[in-house]
């Protein structure tokens, strides 16, 4: 005898499968841990704050 198979649960599995390959690649493109974000934004926020130390000792220079 054929094995009895239910074909909306065939297709919502596939679906779900589908949808966790997309989730997986979307992870591994977009994704970053959490201390990596928090090293950025050290870094940037260190950036940020040479940059206008130095535009200003230059407009204290100028007057």
């Amino acid at each position: 005898m054929a094995e009895i198979i239910n074909l909306r649960h065939v297709r919502k599995t596939k679906a779900r499968e589908q949808k966790e390959a997309v989730a997986a690649e979307n992870r591994a493109r977009f994704g970053r841990p959490a201390h990596e974000r928090k090293l950025n934004a050290t870094i940037e926020e260190k950036r940020k704050r040479s940059l206008s130390l130095h535009l200003l000792a230059d407009r204290e220079g100028q007057k």
